[in-house]
C-alpha cells in the first residue's frame, strides 16, 4: 500500500510524444490473468480475444479546448485551464479552473481571449482552483472551438497542433466535457468497431468526462490516504439494461479504458448496474473486487499513478510491473499516444 511500490523506471525517450501514423497502427499487449501468458503482438490482432456475445463499453466524451490563453487589462499575459463545468444562473458560464500569471490574480481580475470573449476571476473555491465567470457573445463552446487550446497532458513536450485536434479524441467522441482522453480509445477505428460488431460483439456506450485528477501525482506515501478528484458520469438506462442481461448470461464485459472502468464500478450496486448520471470519485486499487468489469482495455500509465493501482488491482501488481518491464525492454510506447494493452 506504500506509493513506492508502484514505481518503475522508464527511459524518457519511451513517452510518445505524437500519435502513430494511423489509429490501428500501435502495438498490443495482452496479458491473461489466469495463466500468467503475455503476448506482444499489433493492435488489430485485439479482434481475435473476443467472442461472439462480448460486450464493449466504450467512454463517448468529447475533450474540449480547455486551455484559454488571455491578457489582462494591463497587458498580463494570463493562461486559464478549464476544469469542471459549475451549475450555473441562468446567464452564466462558470467554472472551476487553474489559473497562471506573473503575479497572482485579485478576485475581480479580468481576462480577455477575445474582443467578445472573456472572463472574470472569482474565489478560490478549493485550493488551487478558482472560480470563473465567462461571457461571450456567441455559443461558449463554439467560442473555446475557436480560442481554446487542446489541453495535451504535460508528459507531451510540445504544443497542440491542427492534427491532435482529431486524433487526441476517439472516433466515438460525442459528449463535450472532458480535459484529457479516455486515451484507450484512441487506437479504435471504425473499421475495427465494424469488425467487432460483425463477430457477434456488442458496443455500448457511457459518459465520463474525464478531469485533470487523471494527471496530478498521489501526495501520499500511503496509497489509501488519497482521495480521488470528482468526475461526472452519465450511463443511460439501454446501456445498463444490456451490461445487465449480458452479466445474467454469463457473457464478458470489456471495458475500454480505466475511465469506462471506473464508471462502470462506480454505478454497480447489489450486483446490478444502474443507470443515472453522478460523480465518480471512487479509487480502485489492489484489493478491490470488481463487480463489473471482467477484461480490461487500456494503456500504459505512469509511475505512481492511480491508473497504474487501478491496473494492478485487475490483474495484479507484480504481474503488472513484469509485463511492464517486458514493454520498456521491447520499447513499447507508452502514456496517451502509446501502445496499448489488454487484460483478459
Amino acid at each position: 500500500m506504500l506509493l513506492e511500490d508502484y514505481d518503475f523506471t522508464l527511459p524518457e525517450e519511451l513517452i510518445a510524444q505524437a500519435p502513430t501514423t494511423l489509429r490501428d497502427a500501435s502495438r498490443l499487449m495482452c496479458l491473461n490473468r489466469h495463466s500468467g501468458v503475455v503476448e506482444a503482438r499489433q493492435f488489430t490482432d485485439i479482434l481475435e480475444y473476443f467472442v461472439p456475445g462480448d460486450v464493449l463499453v466504450v467512454n463517448d466524451t468529447k475533450v474540449i479546448p480547455a486551455r484559454l490563453l488571455g491578457t489582462k487589462k494591463t497587458g498580463g499575459k494570463v493562461e486559464v485551464f478549464l476544469v469542471r463545468r459549475q451549475k450555473n444562473q441562468e446567464g452564466y458560464e462558470d467554472w472551476l479552473c487553474l489559473t497562471r500569471s506573473s503575479r497572482s490574480l485579485k478576485n475581480g481580475t479580468v481576462v480577455h481571449f477575445a474582443s467578445d470573449f472573456q472572463a472574470e476571476v472569482l474565489e478560490v473555491v478549493d485550493a488551487p482552483y478558482r472560480r470563473v465567470r465567462f461571457s461571450c457573445a456567441d455559443d461558449f463552446m463554439d467560442m473555446l472551438e475557436l480560442f481554446g487550446h487542446l489541453p495535451l497532458p504535460p508528459y507531451i513536450k510540445r504544443e497542440d497542433n491542427r492534427e491532435d485536434r482529431s486524433r487526441y479524441q476517439t472516433v466515438f467522441a460525442r459528449e463535450k466535457g472532458a480535459v484529457a482522453a479516455p486515451t484507450a480509445g484512441l487506437h479504435f477505428t471504425e473499421d475495427v468497431l465494424r469488425n467487432l460488431t460483425a463477430i457477434g460483439v456488442e458496443i455500448v456506450n457511457l459518459t465520463l468526462h474525464v478531469g485533470l485528477g487523471t494527471f496530478l501525482p498521489i501526495r501520499v506515501e500511503d496509497v489509501r490516504q488519497h482521495k480521488m478528484h470528482a468526475e461526472s458520469y452519465s450511463i443511460s438506462a439501454k446501456t445498463a439494461a444490456a451490461i445487465n442481461v449480458a452479466r445474467r448470461e454469463g457473457r464478458r464485459i470489456f471495458a475500454l479504458g480505466t475511465t469506462s472502468a471506473r464508471a462502470l464500478e462506480t454505478a454497480a450496486e447489489d450486483g446490478e448496474l444502474k443507470s443515472g448520471d453522478g460523480d465518480s470519485e471512487i479509487f480502485i486499487y489492489p484489493g478491490y473486487r470488481f463487480k463489473i468489469v471482467d477484461a480490461l482495455v487500456t494503456n500504459f500509465h505512469l509511475p505512481k499513478s492511480t491508473l497504474l493501482m487501478l491496473v494492478s488491482a485487475f490483474a495484479g501488481r507484480d504481474f503488472i510491473l513484469s509485463a511492464y518491464q517486458r514493454a520498456v525492454d521491447e520499447r513499447f510506447r507508452f502514456f496517451s499516444y502509446g501502445d496499448c494493452m489488454l487484460i483478459v
